[in-house]
């Protein structure tokens, strides 16, 4: 699918109606990556959970804006039609910064990254975004040179990125370090170390610590007076109930990360593969934890929300 060469970035956008009707309301509104649905869990886990997710924000009182890319659009806010057709068609993009534009102008089926995601949110009107983890520097990038573009995009666009930290199978130490030289604040929620997604400690003290949705929407508004201020990132623990402790994760990862190697894999397709071979691994509990620390980012990032609008 080709765009007009009058097409304007608000042409590219579709709203569904609940996030059009909240935008016009002033209501408090999280954006939602689509890549956990078509990269992250298998059908029928994948609709569920992002199902799961959508109704804990409306809990919260906020609205859910699921994006994603369909049809040559910018999908904002899914129907539960888009959702299952999305969850079950093949061959879908996995979009970061750089793919977005392919998959609008070629009419490909996009699920958008955090990067990917933030770009999207930000051109909608959206200031907060719920995420399971970002991504950050790979392990062996000072030979791979394989840095996650979510970092660039946390230094560029303004939107709050609710996270439980960095995914745990990358160099956290060096993705802190990265997100520091990029002025990013990486504020811990309710605690004073650094969560690792999975665990809710990394062993890295957390740059800043704030305690409530009141105090992070504060910092939110203060650096919006700021012009070119970037994004914030939340690093949110998973619930205590949900963790796989550090040092019990620690050696799947290092055993995963082996086998992504052996085998040759690259790029993209290292995330999905670890993830996947830590579902083994874990029987399964990696997958439990990912879906309760999704749910717990919503929650939050929901709050937030709603003390911004």
């Amino acid at each position: 699918m080709t765009h007009p060469d009058t097409a304007t970035l608000k042409d590219l956008i579709v709203y569904n109606d609940e996030v059009r009707a909240a935008l016009a309301a002033d209501k408090p509104i999280v954006a939602l990556e689509s890549t956990i649905i078509t990269h992250g869990m298998p059908f029928p886990q994948n609709v569920e959970t992002a199902r799961r997710v959508e109704a804990d924000i409306r809990a919260e009182g906020a609205v859910p804006a699921t994006i994603a890319i369909m049809d040559g659009r910018i999908m904002v806010g899914l129907s539960d039609t888009d959702l299952d057709r999305l969850a079950q068609a093949d061959n879908v993009m996995k979009c970061s910064r750089a793919d977005l534009t392919f998959a609008l102008a070629s009419g490909l089926y996009g699920a958008t990254t955090v990067a990917a995601t933030m770009m999207a949110a930000d051109a909608a009107g959206l200031k907060v975004f719920a995420t399971g983890g970002i991504g950050g520097v790979h392990k062996g990038a000072e030979l791979s040179f394989d840095i996650s573009a979510d970092l660039d995009e946390l230094a560029r666009t303004p939107v709050c990125v609710v996270s439980a930290g960095a995914k745990a199978l990358l160099d956290i130490p060096k993705t802190l370090e990265v997100l520091e030289t990029k002025g990013v604040p990486v504020i811990a929620y309710g605690t004073k170390e650094l969560p690792a997604f999975w665990s809710r400690s990394s062993g890295l003290p957390a740059p800043y610590s704030l305690n409530s949705a009141t105090e992070i929407a504060a910092l939110l508004k203060t650096r919006a007076l700021f012009a070119d201020h970037g994004g914030i990132l939340i690093a949110n623990p998973v619930p205590e109930t949900d963790e796989i402790p550090q040092d019990e994760m620690a050696g799947y990862i290092d055993t995963a990360i082996r086998k992504a190697e052996t085998e040759n894999i690259r790029g993209k397709e290292v995330t999905p593969f670890v993830l996947g071979a830590l579902f083994d691994l874990t029987g399964g509990r990696s997958l439990e934890t990912n879906i309760a620390l999704v749910r717990n980012n919503a929650r939050l990032a929901a709050r937030i929300a709603a003390e911004l609008a």
